[in-house]
């Protein structure tokens, strides 16, 4: 019995590092580009950025009702999905990287119900955030149970 709930916890884990991973190598990339100061290639490198860089993504906060007790709110991008809910109630589960830290070090599992399950499905990467009672899952995580959900802008 204890090991079927350790396994989620492995793959939380793993998706949290294979996300920051990629955000790291992102951040690097990007360093490495800004870092080309010659006259030849810093006139296109200024135009290209300036007219590819898109705006910073944001999305709608979440807040918790006043009458909610152990609500939490989080906001972070899109790490794991459990688009069909194996006990075939419509919820869909989202784990993001996140300050929050409600579920492990970096990652908060959000529970959200079908009436708030959004149409088409945020993917891998996606910004949203999420405010509700914090409530233990069915594998023994903390998770949140959204009263509010909301996806960035554009998705």
């Amino acid at each position: 019995m204890r090991l079927r709930w350790q396994i989620p916890l492995v793959v939380l884990a793993a998706a949290g590092v294979l996300v920051a991973a990629v955000l790291i190598a992102d951040g690097c990339s990007q360093r490495l580009v800004e870092s080309d100061t010659s006259a030849e290639s810093q006139a296109p490198l200024i135009e290209r950025s300036e007219r590819e860089r898109p705006e910073p993504e944001t999305v709608e906060p979440s807040h918790c009702p006043p009458d909610v007790e152990g609500c939490a709110v989080t906001e972070g991008r899109i790490a794991y999905i459990e688009a069909v809910d194996p006990d075939g109630d419509g919820d869909a589960h989202f784990v993001v990287v996140d300050g929050a830290s409600i579920t492990l070090p970096g990652l908060t599992a959000i529970d959200v119900e079908k009436s708030l399950r959004p149409h088409p499905l945020p993917g891998v990467g996606d910004l949203i955030s999420a405010a509700g009672p914090v409530q233990t899952g069915s594998y023994g995580q903390e998770q949140i149970h959204a009263l509010e959900f909301h996806v960035a802008e554009g998705k």
